[in-house]
């Protein structure tokens, strides 16, 4: 037995010495550098670890060969403890092997087997000296304290299955996405390197974990740079991805931006993407594994990674996929001049530390009701520098010039895959970077971009009113990624799934369909006029909507706006767990809400693309709100948001707007794709304050950030023959 001991010792100092040599150079008659080495942990401190071991089992052969010290002494219950110890480790060094060599074509049979060897070398010599210890079985047997070591050895042994099982759901986790997306076979086993840093121009080192194909010399690069904290989930989310990118023949770079993801430096949300990711770039370029294509892959924050890159990228050998995402964050935190006051809230409270913490919905409400603005933060819990900063710029100036750049759409150098979601906040600018890409970008670049839209909020599906969930919104951004890298990045055969320019969700018929261009062609624009006798005033009113024309003057409706009264929130496009779809019913009850509603629909309509509210308004404030929203009204009275929008401006303060001369706004609506079904009824909405997915406005004409005194105001809608407001839907036939 002491001599089969120190034959595993010998085999062992075997592989340290081996791999010691390839390591220095002058090993060149051995397996290559990938063949020993797993890249769990840096190689000197692996060696460390190794000499550790070849002391400690030194130690026990020499305490077995001289018959004494602590492991000459028979234990039997370190025995029984060794012998279940080196089972698991054994039985989980053959499932390694058995998943490394199942998977991995390249690997077949002994490719990436040397770790795997002597890992069961280690367990053969734990085995060993645990039938050593075990000998003493009389003593074993008469020992009284039995029932309790066999009670550990019970729970140890399911411990190591549990692990063992554990351990083979994360190793066959990214085979397993693979199959929900429906993606093709892996290739090749993974290299992983952990921390890898790059310093930038100003002294920050940047912290990435690199995924890589074995047995690639060189190959293409997925670079995603991430402003997340490195969680234990997100670290498993990362890992997962980048396995499965890189068994597919990519080497998948996950960066963290500046402080984030273990990298250095002071976070400051979008400001420094650009520097920093040019540098990046300059990195990869000399790194021996990179081939020279790039693909870029993210959503958000992360999006803005990709655009702020997007002409530095190499033509014909590069490719982004956004989502959620645009070149116009000052566009998505100031839609119609109006603030994202609850998006750039939660993002604030979210991202301000060190870590991402999940924002209380509580202290967001407490913020978003304080005044002035700028004391939103810290009433929320902390003051934000950048959340006071987004607030302070509502104009399109050099703040947003530095985060936006100039036109980054039309000045793309790859093809862009743009993924957007109905009620994501970034929806409207996403659509109007696809347009600019096919305009104004080069004729390739153009040609290959594509956009889908689905069913979704920012990184979250949304749930319809019948129950129905669509996929699942990170699958379905993953989905695309290897058939369009394989596309773009690689050069290979295109697929059928990128063969449409765009891919659209129709809500209410609940199916995907394919399109050749945004705004859909044939669709017509029809006007539905706003009707009353003056008392449109909540649902209960007798506001209509319908495509007859006016052909008399009618009464205005009027209603009060309260700043200190708001008209609430229920769901929509925005930041946090608030938006989606949600019932309207208590907000269409409300006397500041206008209620217009065609009768039951003769047949479905579909309702495909930008959505316009064209109304005449007069005010008694110098500057004001005006708001709208879409609305499906099912048979049973319940009615669900499918869209809105906010205009703020200046107005020519009236004293009596119901009889005044009123002024032509539109108020433009995110755009939407849906069927109102027959039997539903189609409604508008129009008010003044849809809070807090936007900021009140406090009527007084005062700068939004700074303005704490709350005036009421009077507003009113005019329509009829000589007025005739109306809300102008793109119908498809």
């Amino acid at each position: 037995m002491t001599r089969a001991l120190w034959a595993l010792l010998a085999l062992f100092v075997l592989r340290v010495v081996g791999q010691l040599l390839v390591a220095i150079g002058v090993g060149s008659f051995l397996p290559s550098w990938e063949e020993w080495f797993s890249g769990a942990v840096p190689y000197p401190w692996l060696l460390a670890s190794q000499l550790l071991i070849i002391v400690l089992l030194g130690r026990v052969c020499l305490d077995l060969s001289f018959r004494r010290g602590f492991f000459a002494v028979p234990r039997p219950a370190l025995g029984s403890l060794l012998r279940t110890l080196g089972s698991i480790y054994a039985l989980a060094m053959v499932v390694r092997y058995a998943v490394r060599m199942g998977l991995y074509p390249h690997e077949r049979w002994t490719g990436g087997a040397i770790p795997i060897f002597f890992h069961l070398v280690l367990a053969s010599f734990v085995l060993v000296l645990g039938a050593y210890h075990r000998r003493a079985g009389d003593e074993w047997r008469q020992d009284s304290r039995r029932p309790i070591a066999n009670a550990v050895l019970v729970s140890l042994r399911a411990l190591g299955a549990i692990g063992i099982l554990s351990w083979v759901a994360f190793q066959l986790a990214p085979l397993a996405l693979s199959y929900s997306l429906g993606a093709r076979r892996p290739e090749y086993a993974v290299r992983i390197d952990r921390g890898v840093a790059m310093r930038t121009s100003d002294g920050v080192r940047l912290r990435a974990d690199v995924y890589r194909p074995v047995h690639v010399e060189k190959a293409p690069t997925i670079l995603v740079r991430i402003p997340f904290s490195k969680t234990l989930n997100n670290s498993l989310f990362a890992t997962i991805v980048g396995r499965f990118w890189a068994e597919r023949g990519y080497a998948a770079v996950i960066q963290g931006t500046r402080g984030r993801y273990a990298s250095e430096g002071r976070y400051y949300p979008l400001r420094h993407e650009r520097q920093d990711g040019l540098e990046t770039l300059a990195w990869l370029a000399t790194q021996p594994w990179f081939d020279g294509r790039i693909g870029t892959w993210g959503g958000s924050a992360f999006g803005h990674t990709q655009w702020a890159l997007a002409d530095a990228l190499p033509a014909s050998r590069g490719a982004m996929m956004v989502q959620i995402s645009s070149t116009d964050f000052h566009g998505m935190f100031h839609p119609g001049g109006a603030f994202a006051l609850r998006s750039a809230l939660y993002w604030a409270m979210r991202s301000h530390g060190p870590e991402d913490v999940r924002p209380d919905d509580a202290a967001l409400e407490r913020g978003a009701l304080t005044l002035p603005l700028t004391d939103a933060d810290e009433a929320a819990g902390t003051d934000v520098p950048f959340f006071d900063d987004w607030l302070a710029h509502p104009e399109r100036d050099a703040y947003w010039e530095i985060i936006d750049g100039d036109d980054r759409a039309a000045s793309v150098s790859v093809p862009v895959h743009v993924m957007a979601g109905w009620y994501d906040p970034f929806l409207p600018t996403q659509l109007r970077d696809f347009s600019r890409i096919r305009t104004a970008a080069s004729p390739e670049v153009a040609r290959e971009s594509r956009l889908v839209i689905g069913p979704w909020g920012h990184a979250q599906s949304v749930t319809f009113p019948d129950g129905y969930t669509p996929r699942n919104y990170r699958l379905a951004s993953l989905a695309p990624s290897i058939p369009w890298f394989d596309r773009h990045v690689r050069r290979q055969r295109p697929d059928a799934t990128t063969s449409s320019p765009v891919r659209i969700y129709v809500m209410g018929a609940n199916m995907w369909r394919e399109e050749q261009e945004w705004p859909l062609a044939r669709a017509r624009h029809v006007s539905y006029y706003l009707r009353s006798g003056g008392r449109a005033n909540s649902a209960a009113g007798d506001g209509q909507l319908t495509t007859d024309a006016p052909a008399t003057s009618e009464p205005a409706d009027a209603f009060e706006y309260d700043p200190q009264n708001p008209v609430p929130t229920r769901g929509g496009a925005e930041l946090g767990t608030g938006g989606g779809i949600v019932l309207q019913n208590d907000v269409e009850d409300r006397a500041d809400v206008l209620v217009y509603t065609t009768p039951p629909l003769d047949r479905d309509t579909e309702v495909t693309g930008e959505i316009v509210a064209r109304l005449y308004v007069a005010t008694t404030a110098p500057s004001t709100d005006f708001t709208a929203k879409l609305v499906d009204v099912r048979p049973d009275g319940a009615a669900y948001n499918v869209t809105d929008g906010i205009l703020r401006r200046d107005y020519t303060p009236q004293v009596d707007p119901a009889r005044a001369s009123p002024e032509l706004i539109d108020v433009r609506l995110w755009p939407t794709s849906v069927v109102f079904r027959r039997g539903h009824r189609i409604r508008l909405e129009v008010s003044s304050s849809n809070f807090p997915r936007f900021d009140r406005n406090l009527n007084s004409g005062e700068p939004a950030a700074s303005a704490a005194r709350a005036v009421a105001a009077t507003q009113a809608l005019h329509h009829g023959r000589e007025r005739a407001s109306q809300l102008v839907l793109p119908i498809v036939p």
